[in-house]
């Protein structure tokens, strides 16, 4: 595979997106899009990533660390103005570069890698990705002479009845030449309505040199779906869960009810395991082979062993592993913890920060008093423990192996191996104390 330079122009506002942050950062199942898009140049083989950040760049510029080069478009002229403020990290490099908008995130690493490869191999001196679509709306329509290259890509608003009838469109992302992109940028014009230097127009500066200027359509036409509004993104997002959702099925995953199974891009699912309605997976979440997860059910960035039972109404938080076979019930909250092979939690607990060992039963509505109002501490439950029902753990504490807690205790230091712990106040019955109480009532009543 030829290897490339991944161009991504994020420097717009995205005014009808209405919102504070970069429309780049908008997320889709689970991650920014531009995510997405870094994401699948990487895959496609792009040898170096460069993103053009403008408004609010630093935000972009910093979320981006260690992943993309940046460069800054300070003042946004257009999209052929951004891809020119790449010139001088792209200065003496020969090869080919992706131009792509940072809000396409449903492209995949195939439809790059049949672009790149197209404009190798028919020596094009640009190649333009397209999409064959019902409904053109108000894309660029891409026109093609008889041989099959591009002719032109003509605007909407500068489109005839005939070319609006049209339905190859233009999604925005190409294959250049470096050398000829750059030779092409200084001769744009922004004389336009908006007064902006379109990319676009670098398309028409190489047909005007007599340059062969080719084009490849997606197979899926929704690969080649921008997001510019809310509306956008709410398509996006389903038409990405949907595409998750069917490559976890395809995968040996068992969605009882699809459409109500809301799992992120970056989760892994075992075979065999059952999901069931209303759950969500989020993050960076992996999930083993043969568990029953839901309904009602929310994990993020975590680790589910194999054979384990998650749910109903359960909330596992970041930072989470389950070892196999752990049963985390109705109304349980687990966070930053690490629960070992066979244990259960199987009703309205609490268990923040804690290490537990294998083989232990927390009794119902048990709580790991974990923050001090300053800091957090840890509890660890030692293999075999017994937690009685509606006890409190008050961390730092350790309970060691086998050790009995007795139910209703507020645990507060360590129980040794083997102990029963009893922590709470003595009871004492006051025989005919209801008969006295309702006595002296009638009495007041009777003063009245």
């Amino acid at each position: 595979m030829t290897s490339f330079v991944g161009l991504v122009l994020a420097a717009g506002l995205g005014k009808r997106m209405k919102s504070s942050l970069p429309k780049a950062l908008h997320q889709v199942a689970g991650q920014p899009m531009i995510d997405h898009v870094i994401g699948t140049l990487i895959k496609s083989g792009a040898s170096r990533v460069i993103t053009v950040v403008g408004h609010e760049g630093h935000i972009l510029q910093e979320h981006l660390a260690g992943r993309s080069e940046t460069v800054w478009q300070h003042e946004q002229l257009g999209t052929g103005h951004a891809a020119a403020q790449a010139g001088p990290a792209l200065a003496g490099y020969a090869g080919n570069v992706i131009v792509i908008p940072g809000d396409v995130p449903l492209l995949s690493a195939s439809a790059i890698q049949n672009l790149v490869e197209a404009h190798e191999t028919r020596g094009y001196a640009a190649t333009v990705l397209t999409m064959v679509v019902d409904d053109p709306d108000e894309y660029g329509r891409v026109v093609r002479d008889p041989s099959g290259h591009v002719s032109s890509i003509v605007e909407y608003r500068d489109a005839s009845d005939e070319i609006r009838a049209v339905r190859e469109v233009n999604t925005s992302v190409y294959c250049f030449n470096n050398h000829n992109l750059f030779n092409a940028l200084p001769l744009l014009s922004n004389d336009n309505q908006q007064g902006e230097y379109y990319l676009t127009d670098v398309i028409s500066v190489l047909i005007s040199q007599n340059l062969p200027v080719g084009a490849v359509a997606l197979d899926d036409a929704s690969e080649g779906m921008g997001i510019n509004s809310r509306v956008g993104l709410a398509a996006a997002e389903q038409a990405m869960r949907d595409r998750k959702r069917r490559s976890l099925m395809e995968d040996g995953v068992t969605l009882v009810d699809p459409a109500s199974a809301f799992i992120d891009t970056q989760v892994t699912i075992g075979r065999d395991t059952v999901i069931m309605p209303f759950t969500v997976i989020s993050g960076s979440t992996s999930i083993g082979e043969s568990c029953s997860i839901g309904p009602y059910v929310h994990i993020r960035d975590s680790a589910i062993g194999d054979g384990c039972n998650v749910g109903p109404f359960a909330f596992v938080r970041p930072g989470t592993v389950l070892g196999a076979r752990v049963k985390v019930g109705d109304f349980v909250e687990v966070k930053n913890s690490r629960v070992g092979e066979g244990t259960k939690i199987p009703h309205l607990s609490y268990i923040g920060d804690a290490v537990l060992g294998a083989g232990i039963n927390i009794g119902a509505g048990t709580i790991t008093c974990n923050y001090d109002g300053v800091a957090k501490h840890t509890t660890v439950i030692d293999d075999g423990a017994f937690v009685g029902a509606n006890s409190n753990l008050v961390a730092p504490v350790r309970v060691g192996q086998n050790a009995y807690i007795a139910t209703g205790s507020t645990v507060t230091t360590d129980v040794p191996a083997e102990a029963l712990a009893i922590a709470r106040a003595r009871q004492e019955n006051k025989d005919g104390w209801v008969a006295k109480r309702r006595a002296a009532q009638a009495a007041k009543e009777e003063k009245k």
